[in-house]
């Protein structure tokens, strides 16, 4: 294939999604429409998403930025250098935002951080984030507000329940071997090992102090906006009337500021339903609710 061609069919691709982004599809609906007209010709699921979100923030222009030149690959004293001193000035810097910084290729970046300087990627969940006096300040009224509520009430921690979100990867067995039958003098099979599926699913999840209260998976192309949120709610608070019959009068419930958290429409819901919300300032890893106790593999 020439790569006019090529050009040519992307192109093509990039208007089917600005035209399905005006139709109010979602990502993934685009990229299954592609893949039924393009085939294997289609853009990757990660292409589409780019463009679909660019689109989305109200890109107009469905041609690509012009390039400043070809990317240098060049791994010199002074590149290692200068990325050493980004990083000490910066660590939150990500390899992308170092590659365009210095005009080099994604590769030649991580390589340098990772072979010449010998770090490696932190999870950003521990990395903290630059308060601002005032978010410094409100940290430490809705600190001292929660303690104060401790001392009141020994029981306060027994009647939360805690919520939140993660993704969940399935694990497909892949044997080296078939199976076969085998005698004393033949070798020993392989074993078989486990690799990471290509599917993902969100799992929403809920527990107090006891265990898991409620559970749900987020079927395949749906989105937890606060309508759907707002449902998975109304499950939980009767489910903790069936689990939970000690704390079912009086329980409360404890999660991050995610957009559907703190939509109004699910503040409503809890508050004509008598559910309180035990608040949570954001930016603060030490209370995060589910992002310690998830496996992350």
């Amino acid at each position: 294939m020439c790569v006019t061609e090529m050009e040519e069919r992307n192109f093509e691709q990039r208007c089917t999604i600005k035209f399905c982004v005006k139709l109010g599809k979602t990502g993934i609906e685009s990229s299954n429409k592609l893949k039924q007209v393009y085939g294997e010709h289609a853009l990757s699921r990660s292409q589409v998403f780019k463009w679909y979100t660019t689109f989305s923030e109200g890109r107009e222009s469905i041609k690509d930025e012009p390039r400043s030149g070809k990317l240098s690959t060049s791994k010199t004293d002074n590149n290692v250098e200068i990325v050493r001193a980004l990083v000490q000035f910066d660590r939150r810097l990500t390899v992308r935002m170092i590659a365009s910084e210095l005009n080099l290729n994604h590769a030649t970046a991580h390589q340098i951080l990772t072979e010449e300087l010998a770090m490696k990627k932190l999870c950003v969940k521990f990395v903290p984030k630059n308060l601002t006096i005032e978010q410094k300040d409100n940290r430490k009224d809705l600190c001292l507000h929660l303690l104060e509520r401790i001392e009141r009430g020994r029981n306060f921690l027994k009647n939360v329940i805690t919520g939140g979100e993660t993704w969940i990867f399935g694990y497909d067995p892949e044997k080296k071997d078939k199976v076969r039958n085998v005698t004393s003098a033949s070798p020993l099979r392989k074993k078989a090992r486990r690799s990471k599926s290509k599917i993902k699913s969100m799992l929403i999840c809920f527990f107090d102090r006891v265990g898991i209260v409620h559970t749900e998976f987020v079927p395949q192309g749906h989105t937890v906006n606060q309508f759907y949120y707002r449902k998975i709610l109304e499950r939980l608070r009767k489910r903790v009337v069936r689990l939970r019959t000690s704390i079912a009068d009086n329980w409360m419930l404890h999660y991050d500021n995610a957009p559907c958290h703190t939509a109004i429409s699910v503040i409503e819901f809890l508050a004509k339903k008598g559910i309180p919300v035990v608040p949570q300032h954001p930016y603060s890893p030490d209370l995060s609710p589910c992002d310690f106790f998830f496996p992350q593999n």
